[in-house]
């Protein structure tokens, strides 16, 4: 069973693959399939970065629950994962929160 105190580091994970995973299916898959005619590489990366949005979401959801989160903080990370890079510069804001424990 994960802990509380793991809820963060576990989000922090999640969030920096999920970006990279959205960074490689706008920059890398799209131009792939709208230039080259290559859908492959969309439903390839598409699937995945689907599955860590997920993810991304059910450990944000974990840390609003376990660590009572506010709905602003909650927030600014949702939103930024909906942002390219943005999950990059919200984890400036997840370290300094776990590191507030």
């Amino acid at each position: 069973m994960v802990q509380a105190s793991n809820f963060v580091p576990l989000l922090r994970r999640i969030a920096y693959v999920e970006g990279w995973s959205y960074i490689l299916l706008l920059f890398v898959a799209m131009p792939l399939k709208y230039l080259l005619d290559q859908p492959l590489a969309v439903r390839l990366v598409g699937a995945a970065h689907g599955g860590l949005f997920l993810a991304l979401l059910a450990a944000l959801l974990a840390c609003w629950i376990a660590r009572r989160w506010s709905v602003p903080r909650v927030a600014l990370v949702g939103v930024a994962s909906l942002v390219p890079f943005g999950t990059f510069w919200a984890d400036r804001h997840l370290a300094r929160w776990q590191r507030e424990g």
